[in-house]
Formats: structure tokens, C-alpha cells, sequence
């Protein structure tokens, strides 16, 4: 018998083997599948059930990569994904040929100036520079990986000229100055890994003139790494200044404003996602986070749904002068806006005695989290676009809008997006799920489980390995400056020298019948419901 006939011995051998086995495991699936109690469906169809769980179980990355269609993938679609991906890695966002948006839907829209300003009569920091990196693409083949160059980058940061520059707190003995419109929204350490935040903080500090938020975690050495400018959240749950019984600890509070990169604290009353306390599970729980938060590690934390230190608009705004007393720094609220009357009685409170935040944080109801519930994140509190008018009227109507520096957040990831914010009144952005994109999320959903395959919302030291610093920083970087260069693009097509200058009047709304009415209108409407002048 020569070698080939034992090859072909071998490889029948081998096949019949592998067929036996297969029957044998298909047999043995029949019976389990007949008897087990759990699942209906394999109790009638056993084996071919399983082809049914498995075809669902891979169903949302079909529809997210084959059949959703460009602009309807929630809660990102593709196309809004890709935008931010391509200005982030390749520090462009051009696009060809047409809008894919739905022009017959009603929304907003920039009104442009028949004589925009030109480049040279935009007002903005000329000076500041940024250097980066960015990715060239050279070929984009069908079969192979594309073929990219990676290049150094030198742009201007696109900051506001230091006439324009955004106070915050100024009678507080240190105010928060700021040049650029745009940080990070609230994201804690713990609900992202080190190796994200720590991407974060370098990139933001490379950007200049931006902040990020903590979130209520507190503060983490990754916050710190950058250097970046620091809002410190302070939750219902005290987590990073509170003492063994859960309170205040107010030494700790104190040693944390001596840090030179806080420059500001905000409590936190409600987040768009999640009008409640944060959770974050017990495996996300590590020693490291205990510490940082000042819990038990490996036990799920749950911060109550309000502080327990203040339960009226009285004790709240009293809490917050002994906070700004304390540090020195700037205090301001993040809250959700639920109707007309939501922050009717702060306002007041502020117009009577003089007290009040020195910023508020408005997050709106398509905001994102980590872990919340269903009927929370679709029900209730206000998108931004109506929470923000009704906040900017109320404290319009008691002559107190003046006070407070106003931070909108809840998609507002484009420049588009940015400036009909700051028309409707908003003094700065915050983003939070686009810098996490920037940083290599795939919209897997899978935030609440510690299981994030490319390491962002995740504490599991495996997977946080696909998430390289060093590479993701310069994108968090790219995708800043491109967003304050589109800001100051579109300014300029509103015949506007800086984006500080977006008023009402600048927007227009059209419904899906063609009508065209001004956002000034519809703002007054806004202003009458809730009784301001």
C-alpha cells in the first residue's frame, strides 16, 4: 500500500470519526432539548432551536453592520459613528457627494448670512497651536487590511480669543476661566477602565482649553494623568469625600480642592439616562476603585437618588455656599429638567437672597450611561432642546441668567448640534459617548457588564489591553479641535466672528409641512408658558 492510500485511510477515518460524533452530539441535544423545563421552543424543535437562539443572539451586529441603513442605528447611527471616528483618527470630516439627511423631516437648521466672514475676520486664539497625530489612508482594499500612514499634525486649537474667554464663578476666590466651549461630560473611573480615562485626560489636556468631568466616582489618579482642567462631580453617594458613616468628610473635601487641576465641584441631582443614583456592579468593584471611592470593594454600589444632606431648593443652595466657602472654587448643579416649572423655585430662591450655583449643568433625556433602566432612559426628564429654553426662560423671568453659566449635554456631538445649543442660551457643551467613541467604543452595548471587547467601559485588566493610550490620545485630541474648527465653520456661514455670538435669531425651525418659523418664536412661546417676559 503506498503513503497516498494511507493518507486517504486516514482521511475517511478521520471524517467518519468526526460524522459519528456529530450524531452522537445531535442525538444527545435531542433528548436534553426534549426534557429540559426552561425553553419552550427546544422542548418541540430541539437542535434546530438552537439555530434560532443563535442567529438572535448575533442579530444586533447584523442589523448594525448589514441592515440598518446608514442614518437609523440607535443610539448612534453609522453614519454619526463614522463621523466621529473619521474626525478623531484621521482628523478630517469631509464628506462627498449630498446630505443623507431627511429633508422633508421637520428640525432645525443654521441660518446662513448672504456675506459670511472670511477666515481672516474670525475672532479666535491665533496663537495656540496643537500638535498630534493622525492616520493618512493610502489604500482601502476589499480583502486586506487598509494600508495607513500615521503623521505628525500641527493645527491651530481653534480657542476663543481671550475677549471671549467664559468665566465661571467669578466672584469666587478662584474662577474657572475657560477659551474653549466643549469638554468632557460626567464619566467615572470605574464605569470606564484606567486605560480609557487615562487616554482621556492626555488627549483633553492636548487639545487645550478644555475640562472633564469626573463623573460621581471621584477623582482617580487617571483623571489627573493628563493634566487637563477638572470638574470634580460629587454625587448623592459622596463617593472620594466621604467619611465611614457616608457623610461629608470635610477635610477630604478640602484636600481634594487643593488640587491644582480641580477647578470646580458640581453636584450631581439627576442625569438624563438615569434620573436616580448611579450603580456601578460588584465586579467592576476593584480595590483600587474602593479606595478612590471610599467603599467596600467587590459589594455594587448604589448611591441614593438625592443627597441626603439637602431635601429643598433652601438647604441645597445652603449646602452649596459651605462647599464654595470651603474650597474657594466654583460650585455649580447637574440637573434633568422634567416640565415649565422644574427649576421655578431655585430660580426664585437665587433672585431673593443672592445665593445660588455658580454653573448648571443641563443634561437632557437621550443622554447617555453606563447601567440604568428602561423606563428611566426613555421616560423620564426632557431632551435637551426643550430642558434647555425652559431652564434659560425661568432664569430669565427672575433676572438672575446672568448669574450661572449654563453647560448643555445629551448628543450634542456635532458643531451643528453645538451651536443651535448655544442659541437656545447654553454657554458651553459637554460630550461624553463622542469622546468615548473617540477612544475606540463600538457601540456594543455592553456597558453595565464589565465585558467591553475593545477595553473601554471596562475595568478587566485583559480586555483594557486593547485600548492603547498612547494611540487613543492623540484621537480624543483630533476629535476636540475638529469640533471647535466646525464650531467656528459654521460661525462664519452665520456671518458670526465666534461662536459666543449664536442668539435665537440664527436659528431656523421648519416643520415636515415646509413651514419655516424662527427659533426667536418659538422660544417666546416657551417664555409665555412659563410666565416670563
Amino acid at each position: 500500500m503506498n503513503i497516498a492510500n494511507v493518507f486517504i485511510i486516514i482521511a475517511f477515518t478521520v471524517i467518519a470519526l468526526v460524522i459519528v460524533a456529530l450524531l452522537i452530539f445531535i442525538a444527545y441535544m435531542l433528548v436534553y432539548d426534549r426534557n429540559q423545563k426552561r425553553h419552550s421552543i427546544l422542548r418541540n424543535y430541539p437542535v434546530l432551536g438552537r439555530v434560532r437562539y443563535f442567529f438572535e443572539k448575533i442579530g444586533p451586529e447584523f442589523r448594525q453592520y448589514w441592515f440598518n441603513s446608514d442614518t437609523e442605528g440607535k443610539p448612534f447611527s453609522r453614519e454619526d459613528y463614522e463621523h466621529i471616528v473619521r474626525s478623531a483618527k484621521y482628523n478630517r470630516d469631509v464628506v462627498s457627494f449630498g446630505s443623507k439627511r431627511d429633508f422633508d423631516e421637520e428640525g432645525f437648521y443654521v441660518r446662513n448670512d448672504m456675506f459670511p466672514k472670511l477666515t481672516e475676520e474670525m475672532k479666535m486664539d491665533k496663537e495656540t497651536m496643537v500638535k498630534t497625530k493622525k492616520y493618512l489612508l493610502l489604500k482601502d482594499p476589499l480583502f486586506t487590511q487598509r494600508e495607513e500612514k500615521w503623521e505628525d499634525e500641527e493645527s491651530p486649537a481653534y480657542l476663543l480669543h481671550d475677549d471671549d474667554a467664559v468665566v465661571i464663578g467669578p466672584q469666587t476666590k478662584q474662577p474657572f476661566v475657560l477659551k474653549g466651549l466643549i469638554g468632557m461630560s460626567a464619566m467615572s473611573y470605574g464605569a470606564l477602565g484606567k486605560n480609557a480615562i487615562t487616554a482621556l485626560s492626555k488627549g483633553l489636556a492636548m487639545a487645550k482649553g478644555t475640562w472633564m468631568n469626573t463623573g460621581e466616582g471621584g477623582i482617580s489618579p487617571y483623571h489627573l494623568e493628563g493634566g487637563v482642567d477638572i470638574i470634580m462631580q460629587i454625587g448623592p453617594g459622596l463617593f472620594g469625600i466621604r467619611d465611614k458613616n457616608g457623610d461629608v468628610d470635610w477635610d477630604e473635601l478640602k484636600r481634594k480642592s487643593e488640587i491644582p487641576q480641580i477647578k470646580a465641584f458640581e453636584l450631581k441631582l439627576a442625569q438624563g439616562a438615569k434620573t436616580r443614583g448611579g450603580h456601578i456592579d460588584g465586579e467592576k468593584v476593584t480595590p483600587e476603585i474602593a479606595e478612590i471611592r471610599k467603599v467596600e470593594p467587590y459589594k455594587p454600589v448604589d448611591s441614593p437618588n438625592r443627597f441626603h444632606q439637602f431635601s429643598d431648593v433652601f438647604s441645597m443652595c445652603e449646602f452649596i455656599e459651605k462647599i464654595r466657602a470651603h474650597t474657594g472654587k466654583p460650585v455649580g448643579l447637574k440637573l434633568v429638567v422634567g416640565g415649565n416649572d422644574s427649576v421655578e423655585d431655585l430660580a426664585k430662591y437665587m433672585k431673593e437672597t443672592g445665593k445660588g450655583p455658580d454653573f448648571i449643568t443641563v443634561d437632557g433625556g437621550e443622554g447617555g450611561t453606563g447601567a440604568s433602566y428602561q423606563e428611566l432612559i426613555d421616560s423620564v426628564g426632557l431632551p435637551i432642546k426643550s430642558a434647555l429654553p425652559i431652564l434659560v426662560s425661568t432664569l430669565k423671568k427672575y433676572g438672575v441668567r446672568d448669574r450661572v453659566k449654563i453647560i448643555a449635554s445629551g448628543k450634542l456631538f456635532t458643531p451643528d448640534r453645538i451651536a443651535i445649543a448655544l442659541a437656545m442660551g447654553a454657554d458651553l457643551v459637554n460630550i461624553a459617548r463622542g469622546f468615548m467613541i473617540s477612544v475606540g467604543c463600538i457601540q456594543t452595548l455592553k456597558c453595565q457588564s464589565n465585558i467591553c471587547p475593545v477595553g473601554v467601559a471596562t475595568t478587566d485588566p485583559e480586555l483594557q489591553k486593547a485600548l492603547v493610550i498612547d494611540e487613543k490620545k492623540y484621537r480624543v485630541a483630533n476629535y476636540l479641535v475638529t469640533l471647535r474648527k466646525g464650531l467656528f465653520r459654521i460661525s462664519a456661514a452665520a456671518g458670526l466672528d465666534s461662536p459666543v455670538h449664536f442668539r435665537p435669531k440664527h436659528i431656523s425651525y421648519k416643520d415636515d409641512k415646509g413651514v419655516v418659523v424662527s427659533l426667536e418664536r418659538i422660544l417666546n412661546e416657551i417664555q409665555q408658558q412659563i410666565g416670563a417676559s
